[in-house]
Formats: structure tokens, sequence, C-alpha cells
């Protein structure tokens, strides 16, 4: 069962939220009016169809946000970090969600109250162009990744899942593991592709001496063939 928790300031106070800009007043009204929520692995933090109540913050953790296609088949659609928001544009819409968001490992998310967020942003411009500047990001993210699922081939769409993954949550401190853990079912779905092609594409990989595998940990040994695999499709 998650909880809830009075005050989480990591995401208004962290120097590299947007709110970073704000002044001591501002942050104060957003501390006052937000709740934050611990989220055990694999809960779901909202739901495609539901209405978004406020701001969410992932203040720590990681999140995966999914469509579900035809058949039940679910499409990863963007995977969120700290102090990333998820949601937001159902909410600046004023529209339900398109997608449902779940997490993947053990994380808190900070609630922001709507309308208190909308007062500041009624009179701060440069919350309001970093807001802008958030979903042109994030557009061109999602434009730049229509091209690769639907372009490349399955082995250059893996090899650039991969890197995402690496360039999204960092490695460990060996240098060489990505600092996330997926099963090969949400590899498949962020990649676009079935469960048993991301199978045999990851062995294909190991065999080439790319990557090594140990259970869910992906360790990239050769990441410019890594590159390479990815620019060629």
């Amino acid at each position: 069962m998650h909880k809830n928790e009075p005050i989480c300031d990591n995401c208004i106070n962290n120097r590299m939220s947007i709110f970073n800009s704000l002044s001591v007043k501002e942050k104060g009204l957003l501390s006052r009016n937000h709740r934050c929520i611990d989220y055990r692995k694999g809960e779901i933090i909202y739901l495609e169809g539901e209405k978004p109540t406020g701001l969410l913050c992932l203040s720590s953790g990681k999140v995966k946000i999914y469509k579900e296609g035809i058949g039940g088949r679910e499409q990863i659609v963007r995977m969120a970090k700290p102090v990333g928001f998820i949601g937001y544009r159902a909410l600046f819409a004023e529209e339900n969600y398109m997608a449902s968001a779940v997490a993947i490992e053990d994380s808190k998310i900070c609630v922001i109250n709507r309308d208190m967020l909308f007062k500041v942003l009624s009179t701060n411009s440069n919350l309001s162009l970093g807001i802008i500047k958030s979903f042109a990001s994030e557009l061109g993210f999602s434009n730049s990744r229509t091209v690769t699922l639907t372009q490349k081939h399955i082995r250059g769409r893996l090899a650039e899942s991969l890197i995402f993954l690496k360039e999204t949550y960092g490695l460990e401190e060996d240098g060489k593991t990505i600092k996330v853990y997926l099963s090969r079912e949400d590899l498949a779905s962020l990649s676009n592709m079935t469960t048993s092609n991301a199978i045999r594409t990851l062995s294909n990989f190991a065999s080439e001496n790319v990557i090594s595998l140990d259970g869910r940990k992906i360790k990239i040994i050769n990441p410019e063939k890594l590159d390479l695999i990815s620019e060629r499709g």
C-alpha cells in the first residue's frame, strides 16, 4: 500500500527543477499545497481515461508511461526519471489521461495542487516558459521516436532503446551497466516488437559481444557498435 506524506521538497526546491526560478514566497505557496505519495514497484499511478487532479512530479524512482493498443498490447510511450513531470499534457489541455503510468521501482510522486499551480503560472513568466520548453522537448522526442519505431528494423529499434535507457538513467559505477532493470516484455514494448523478438535480438547482441546479460541487468560492452547498429537501423 502507498501512503500520503505531507511534505516532499525535492520537486520544488531541487536545483534541476523548473521551479528553481521561483521566489521563496512562490515556492512556499506550492510547498503548502502539495502532497507526496509513495508507490511500490508495479503500482499504478494513474490510468488512461482518468482526470488529472494536479501536476505530478516524480521525486524519486522510475516510471513508465504506456498505452494499450489492439488486443491489449502495451506500448511504452515514455520513461520518466526524477525530477521530471508525468501526465502534465492532460492537465494543461484539460483532458483525461491518454495513457497510463506505473512505477517500475519504488517511487515517490508529488502532486501539486492545480489551482495553486495556475495561480503561480499567471504571475511568473519564467515558469510558464519552462513548461513550454518541456512540452517542446517532449514533442521533439515523440516525433523522433515515431520515425524510429516505424522505419528502423528490429536490431536498430532495440539498440536505440538501450541507448535511450542509458542516456535517461545513466550507468552503474562500473560505467557499463544500464541503471534500470526492465523486463524483456518492457524492453519489447519500448521497442515496438514482440517479446520473443526482443529476447532473440538481445541474445544476438550478447553473442556479438555488444552487450552482456545478467538477468535484467544489461551491460554495454561495445558502445560504438551499439551506436552503429542504431544508426543503420
